[in-house]
């Protein structure tokens, strides 16, 4: 069967699938890029393509809309792929602080459920900051010129970052949430069981070639040959975990505390269920 894959640049795992040679060779696959992974459940509904990968936030919005989704599997947690940032000259000294103020971030994304429980943590809500959903070049502008207070910045713009000097970590992702890459589609795209967890299993064994040659993949991510890009692609790639898990009751567990504490905070309309139709099984 033709399997046509979604795939943007903040998810590294089908990027790579798609400059891979031979990745998913168990299927006839078409790669289809695209911006960022909130338009992914618009495009798998305009059948764009019939499968893809983002943050664990996407679906969740996508099943409060609706829509029926269905998981493939996910990464392992991602703990240093997201960090709040505050500018060197900032009186921002910790989460607290950050009550009124602008944030900037690409809301709807796992940045988001970041966000929500570092504020729990002090007592606040999404609704006690005034969230700026600004692209990740123009947030990392936007605090540097004290437009905002702080930025909720993922990979590899926050590697980026840091390496110039001009900010200053509040708090780093770790473990506060699992921060996974999820792999899903919709109903409508007519996927079986079966197919879905083909594709988790073409997702693993991609991973571990990648692991075994992290030179590979960097020379990929960096086509343009410059040296200093691919070193630092090197870095990331090697200091990544590609393994990818089932899409089993963990990860249903996993997305159903997230749909949970986005209701909370107002961000959904109504409490989500994550079950068997909205989560594992199509």
């Amino acid at each position: 069967m033709v399997l046509r894959i979604g795939h943007h640049p903040n998810n590294l795992h089908l990027r790579l699938a798609s400059l891979w040679p031979g990745a998913f060779a168990s299927f006839k696959p078409e790669f289809v890029s695209y911006v960022e992974g909130r338009e992914t459940a618009r495009r798998l509904q305009d059948g764009e393509f019939d499968i893809g990968g983002t943050g664990s936030t996407p679906p969740i919005l996508a099943a409060a809309s609706g829509l029926s989704v269905a998981y493939a599997g996910a990464s392992a947690p991602r703990p240093t792929n997201g960090a709040i940032l505050v500018a060197k000259t900032s009186n921002v000294e910790n989460i607290a602080d950050l009550k009124g103020k602008p944030v900037a971030l690409v809301d709807g994304s796992f940045l988001t459920y970041f966000l929500a429980k570092r504020l729990e943590e002090v007592g606040l809500k999404l609704t006690d900051v005034e969230r700026r959903d600004i692209a990740p070049l123009p947030s990392r502008e936007a605090l540097l010129n004290g437009t905002v207070a702080a930025w909720v910045a993922m990979a590899p713009h926050l590697e980026q970052s840091l390496v110039s000097g001009e900010f200053d970590v509040l708090t780093h992702c770790g473990d506060l949430i699992p921060n996974r890459s999820t792999f899903w589609t919709i109903r409508d795209r007519g996927l079986s069981r079966e197919t879905l967890d083909a594709f988790a299993g073409e997702l693993q064994r991609l991973g571990q070639q990648i692991a075994a040659d992290p030179e590979k993949a960097a020379a990929l991510l960096s086509a343009d040959g410059n040296e200093t890009e691919r070193r630092a692609w090197t870095r990331i790639v090697s200091e990544r975990n590609w393994n990818v898990i089932a899409a089993d009751e963990r990860l249903l567990g996993e997305q159903q505390t997230e749909a949970d504490t986005l209701f909370a905070h107002g961000d959904l309309p109504a409490k989500l269920t994550i079950d068997k139709t909205n989560g594992k099984e199509i």
